[in-house]
């Protein structure tokens, strides 16, 4: 699978970090735990089976807008087999524009995540993951008075599963 997501600024990147190493510092999951070089603060737009041969052309219009400013507003919960704590990315039009963009190069010939695709999609930034009931209880306690957040995603990437390798596709991705 390939994902397409947007990189923070360097604003909004030490935010997120901030937040992660909070968590951490409790003995709580937490993205700054991921060892992978490839792990940083980000927003997924899609996940594809595959992308369109000439990935980084074929999005030069969607991310033509960047950077997009934003704001980080309330932590959110997802249920199910990821058990995900995230900080919820306030939806605004130039997002939503971005997010269109790169759905129109995707077509319908995606074939990943349902999820994501315009209409279903809730922006956010994964702060932790296989959360607990209790873990999810001090996760929220530990990220209690976590004040909304204002930056911008500056950059574009492509993450390939299969290769654990990203590709740039616009600005600092």
């Amino acid at each position: 699978m390939h994902t397409i997501e947007l990189t923070c600024d360097d604003v909004l990147d030490s935010a997120v970090r901030a937040a992660w190493d909070r968590l951490a510092a409790e003995g709580l999951p937490s993205q700054a735990r991921h060892p992978h070089p490839t792990n940083r603060p980000h927003l997924t737009l899609a996940v594809c089976e595959r992308l369109p041969p000439d990935a980084p052309a074929a999005f030069a219009e969607a991310f033509g807008g960047l950077p997009v400013p934003v704001r980080l507003g309330p932590l959110l919960l997802f249920a199910g087999r990821a058990r995900v704590l995230a900080w919820g990315v306030v939806p605004e039009a130039r997002l939503l524009a971005v997010h269109a963009g790169v759905w129109r190069v995707l077509g319908g010939s995606c074939g990943g995540n349902p999820l994501h695709a315009p209409g279903r999609w809730l922006p956010h930034v994964t702060l932790a993951r296989n959360l607990d009931a209790a873990a999810r209880a001090r996760a929220v306690t530990v990220l209690d008075g976590l004040a909304e957040a204002a930056g911008a995603f500056s950059g574009a990437r492509s993450y390939d599963g299969a290769l654990r390798t990203t590709v740039p596709l616009a600005g600092r991705g």
